[in-house]
């Protein structure tokens, strides 16, 4: 093997291990809003979602403001592309939000996150006809299986003390919830689909949850009243927009420039293990023995994603045009923020 074809490959597991590991701290601060809305039960999930997701995503057109500017031209061309996620960004924390209130904190983060992955791999396959590794569909399988046994566990744990009225209820949620899944995945793949074709993670990111939160606006009007009716609600808002959707969103942003999105929603299957964590350490609830076997296969699934994997020797007569390859492969999954 030659050595341009070994230090492009090690340049390209580096950008990806990047990538990787700024998905999984966005994971880690999204784990947190739920627990962050359970201190604010008197506001409403519309409201929470709108005043999360849409501040959130003004301030992060405000901070790509300079980059929008410099390539907004290239993002009128790919307007679509644009407005798909935009729409996206919006749909999705209503649709979230309201699952968790509906179907409960762990099984509404579950069905949200850990579906998202396959919506994202079929995206991709009929948009873009990417082939899926058998080593993602492994991780993904872990992924999906540790997903539903922490759903599982919590299902069963507060079934005991559900009536019968409640079914309904988190049947809606479930289907709120695989709303959640399907525009998190459209709009991953849209901000992806930006930053591979040439414009910076800010610009796209920005464009997107900008747009996107602009849209939030009128809903945060009519259902935000609670908001501002106590220090604790107006606390719990301002966290939820700045630190996991700001901020997760930028980590997020950064993670995309290097990683696939059916890639970056498998690894945000660390959320719902984070939630069910947070629930037991700073709420109070119990988790089942299923529900730790669930974080574990979680666990397993980012290990199988993320750990570098043993290169195989390449014909010295192969060595140029396989560089080349790799080398076109690393500028489409690279971006600068």
């Amino acid at each position: 093997m030659s050595r341009a074809v070994i230090r492009a490959r090690a340049a390209q597991r580096g950008s990806v291990q990047v990538g990787a590991v700024c998905v999984l701290a966005a994971s880690l601060l999204w784990a947190t809003t739920g627990t962050a809305a359970s201190f604010a039960p008197g506001v409403g999930p519309l409201a929470i979602g709108a005043m999360a997701m849409g501040v959130g995503g003004l301030l992060q057109a405000l901070l790509a403001a300079r980059p929008i500017a410099r390539q907004a031209q290239q993002l009128r061309d790919r307007g679509g592309t644009v407005l798909v996620g935009a729409v996206s960004v919006a749909l999705y924390p209503l649709a979230f939000y309201s699952s968790m209130r509906l179907a409960g904190v762990a099984v509404g983060t579950a069905v949200s996150v850990g579906m998202a992955p396959l919506a994202s791999a079929l995206i991709e396959r009929v948009a873009d006809r990417r082939k899926l590794t058998r080593r993602w569909q492994f991780g993904a399988a872990l992924g999906l299986l540790g997903t539903v046994s922490i759903c599982a566990a919590e299902a069963t744990g507060t079934s005991r003390a559900a009536g019968p009225d409640s079914a309904g209820a988190a049947t809606l949620g479930v289907v709120l919830g695989l709303l959640a899944a399907s525009t998190y995945a459209v709009y991953s793949w849209a901000a992806h689909r930006l930053i591979t074709g040439g414009i910076g993670a800010r610009a796209s990111m920005g464009a997107v949850f900008g747009l996107g939160g602009l849209s939030l606006v009128p809903v945060l009007i009519a259902t935000g009243g609670p908001l501002v009716g106590s220090w604790g609600n107006a606390a719990v808002g301002a966290y939820m927009a700045v630190v996991p959707m700001f901020a997760g969103y930028v980590l997020f942003g950064w993670g995309l420039a290097h990683v696939s999105a059916s890639t970056a929603t498998t690894l945000s299957l660390l959320e719902p293990a984070g939630a069910a964590v947070l629930a037991v350490l700073v709420v109070g609830e119990r988790l089942p023995v299923l529900g730790w076997f669930g974080i574990a296969l979680v666990l397993g699934c980012l290990a199988v994603l993320t750990l570098p994997v043993a290169s195989a020797s390449i014909p010295q007569n192969r060595g140029r045009q396989h560089s080349g390859r790799v080398k076109d492969r690393i500028a489409t999954n690279t971006s600068r923020p």
